[in-house]
């Protein structure tokens, strides 16, 4: 990681954690999943726009946007490491794949993501750090 700080990152799992649009957005994944498909993009998009007015997303949101372009795509790539969508050797395809995707709705992506703050610790122990 060039650009974002472990402690940003730490900073992130902690309040994701505290997020609770979670279990409903793994609700909305685990019922398409029993259809045999991909989770609505609408479900999760009214999901995210109900939650807006909590503090706690504003939070998110404002850190997220408060990080410059590079940070934010070393961010998502950190994710998708965590996720196993790239290995630790593959770091820089997987910055370069999220600059390629980077938009404005960085945060929302983010905390549409099911089980972000488990990703982002996954995905820094393949730098071998932590935040404990």
């Amino acid at each position: 990681m060039d650009t974002l700080a472990t402690d940003q990152v730490c900073f992130l799992i902690s309040a994701a954690r505290e997020f609770e649009a979670e279990e409903a957005i793994e609700k909305i994944y685990a019922d398409a999943g029993e259809e045999d498909e991909e989770p609505r993009q609408q479900d999760l998009d009214d999901l995210l726009a109900s939650r807006r007015e909590d503090p706690l997303y504003a939070e998110i949101a404002g850190f997220v946007d408060s990080l410059n372009e590079d940070q934010q795509c070393e961010l998502v790539a950190l994710a998708w490491l965590g996720r196993g969508d790239f290995t630790r050797d593959e770091w820089q395809d997987g910055v370069d794949a999220a600059r390629e995707r980077h938009t404005d709705a960085t945060a929302d992506y983010l905390l549409g993501m099911p089980l972000l703050p488990d990703y982002l610790e996954e995905g820094l122990a393949a730098f071998d750090l932590s935040c404990d």
